[in-house]
């Protein structure tokens, strides 16, 4: 789809991010990555297979949870230099950026624009907020917020219906562009 805005979506620890991933892929033909899957592919399991004995990327990934903060830090410490770095990164290669947890990072990437939307997922009237030494991200901070208090079948129809609009928006916005700039190039346009 030629109109899909880039969307990074946040949450809390297991309050459905990836499911809402899912969603997006099989709904609206996205493709997306988190910041956990895409690091530890790119350096995560390299420096931890010795100290936690992992044989696999996969083993390293599902451990993850375990190691929260730890994981944290790394990814921190990887964009040490460039707090936009990792998410200009994941979409280069994807259309959805999922589980970014640090507020330097966020900020970063929103003042260069890296996404178009940011979508909080929350599932809090059943599981506790995250602790800060993983999350720095707060619901406020999200352009939209998408209710996982309920069924499943409740969050496929909030996360479509959202998508649906800002896909529209987001399709008026950049033909609004096209037409002001093919104005312009005819010089009827200061």
């Amino acid at each position: 789809m030629k109109y899909l805005p880039k969307l990074l979506i946040i949450g809390n620890a297991r309050h459905g991010k990836d499911t809402v991933c899912d969603i997006l892929r099989e709904e609206f033909e996205y493709s997306f990555d988190s910041s956990s899957s895409f690091c530890a592919k790119k350096f995560i399991y390299d420096e931890l297979k010795h100290k936690y004995g992992y044989t696999s990327y996969e083993q390293c990934f599902e451990d993850r949870h375990n190691h929260r903060a730890e994981w944290y830090d790394m990814i921190h410490e990887y964009c040490r230099d460039d707090y936009a770095r990792l998410g200009r990164e994941i979409f280069a290669e994807n259309s959805v950026y999922c589980g970014l947890r640090n507020k330097a990072e966020f900020h970063a990437m929103k003042n260069s624009r890296v996404f178009d939307y940011c979508i909080w997922v929350d599932r809090s009237d059943h599981l506790p907020q995250e602790d800060s030494s993983s999350m720095t991200l707060e619901p406020w901070m999200a352009d939209y917020v998408i209710d996982n208090n309920g069924t499943l079948a409740d969050l496929k129809r909030n996360t479509i219906e959202l998508i649906r609009h800002l896909v529209a928006d987001h399709r008026d916005a950049i033909q609004n562009q096209i037409s002001i700039n093919r104005l312009r190039s005819y010089g009827t346009l200061f």
